[in-house]
């Protein structure tokens, strides 16, 4: 089983591809004494270990890149990612002074969670897999251009991309506009079938159970489409500043729900637990952004970069990200660390739980994910890194990652934080590059 909305948004790669854009002014770039020199492979790998506190998700992502750079302006980079996903994940329902019994998303067999404890599908395992191919080359002296594919795998999500950007310079190539877009068909095909939005989980053991399940279902698959669009502006302010700005526009049509996901269902506030509904999400969401970043390289070779990004969407939802980063260079060594933090509302549809009245009432979307809810997060990390030569290096990076729910104020549907409680996870990466 996987969770669908994990993955990161496609508008969030575009960004980073335009971020990428003049970076090496302040990293280095190689040595262009002879063009034959620049005919080669670049290669890039790199391990990823994520661990969530209480033995919920662990994942496992190994990365392997090649670019082969047929000049200065002309490349072809190859990317294969492979991600391992076991654990055990909140399925949406509260938790409870009472042992809770629920279905498995595939409708054989069920799992008991003990009264006082947060609800967790030990069934969460997935192995994913993408391919990507770009290519970037310049049009005449004062314009560029890049295109892609990307591909992606799991047994019960498939996804299919394609993006292209054009870049133009000014002022001797010191300003860069670009317009990047890319497009994802995906389709989710989950265990049991999708998943009629707002039925009610039909309970183990009745003599109705079967019928009850199946009929709760509507279809195996569902399709979304994903539309992004960014537009960057990046200015090399002098010879150790660099400066960019983004505004990304993301448009998604199709199903937006996650299929796994539950919603309790109380008789009042505060009460007895009623049954549960499969959550529901609208069919369609428009997500915009701005995105600032400065990076600075100090007379003494440190580098500092910050950067802070605004997103609010029309389900409800707005956040805030700032994220500082130095790094200290030594000799050929450096020491990178970091501290990021993000504050999130909650989409309008977020309610740890419902009551019968609530439904009474028939809401047409409703949620109960964490993830769209109301919460604060930091991130602290340090980055180690050694290099032998200018394009040759291994590195690695330790961060600690803490999600903290904020308090739901309803006089309907109050939550404390012993309903929802903090996230802690470690992340550790091994990389190399030459």
């Amino acid at each position: 089983m996987t969770h669908t909305n994990t993955r990161p948004a496609q508008g969030a790669e575009l960004a980073s591809m335009l971020a990428a854009i003049g970076c090496a002014v302040l990293y280095g770039l190689p040595n262009q004494a002879a063009a034959g020199e620049l005919e080669k492979w670049d290669f890039d790998a790199a391990l990823l270990q994520y661990v969530e506190s209480d033995n919920r998700v662990q994942a496992t992502e190994a990365v392997v890149g090649a670019t082969r750079n047929f000049d200065t302006e002309t490349s072809l980079n190859l990317k294969l990612t492979f991600d391992s996903l076991t654990g055990a994940s909140p399925n949406g329902a509260m938790t409870d002074d009472q042992p809770q019994t629920f279905t498995r998303p595939s409708g054989k067999g069920r799992y008991t969670v003990a009264g006082g404890e947060l609800p967790l599908d030990d069934t969460f395992h997935d192995e994913r897999t993408t391919v990507a191919a770009q290519w970037s080359a310049p049009l005449g002296r004062d314009w560029s251009y890049s295109g892609g594919l990307q591909y992606s795998a799991e047994h019960d999500y498939q996804s299919r991309g394609v993006n292209a950007s054009i870049s133009r310079f000014f002022n001797q190539k010191n300003t860069t506009l670009t317009v990047a877009s890319n497009l994802s068909l995906d389709t989710v095909n989950p265990e049991g079938g999708v998943p009629v939005g707002l039925s009610e989980v039909a309970e183990w053991g009745s003599p109705t159970f079967s019928s009850d399940f199946a009929n709760s279902r509507d279809g195996s698959t569902a399709d979304k489409q994903i539309l992004d669009l960014v537009l960057g502006v990046t200015q090399i302010i002098d010879r150790r500043t660099l400066m960019q700005f983004n505004y990304s526009l993301s448009l998604s049509d199709g199903y937006q729900t996650d299929p796994y996901k539950l919603v309790s269902v109380y008789d009042q506030a505060g009460g007895t637990v009623q049954g549960y509904r499969y959550e529901a999400r609208p069919d369609s969401r428009l997500k915009q952004a701005v995105f600032w970043q400065t990076k600075y390289q100090a007379p003494n070779d440190d580098i500092i970069e910050g950067s802070y990004r605004y997103l609010f969407d029309d389900w409800g939802l707005d956040s805030h990200t700032l994220d500082l980063k130095y790094r200290w260079r030594f000799a050929n060594q450096y020491l990178e660390p970091q501290v990021r933090w993000y504050r999130q509302s909650a989409v309008d549809a977020y309610q740890p739980y419902v009551t019968t009245a609530q439904l009474a009432e028939d809401p047409q979307a409703l949620t109960a994910d964490y993830r769209l809810g109301d919460f604060d997060a930091w991130t602290l990390g340090l980055r180690y890194g050694y290099r032998f030569t200018d394009d040759r290096e291994v590195y690695t990076r330790l961060a600690a990652y803490r999600q903290m729910p904020r308090d739901v104020e309803s006089d309907v549907t109050p939550a404390d934080a012993a309903d929802l409680p903090d996230m802690t996870a470690l992340m550790l990466t091994v990389g190399v590059s030459f």
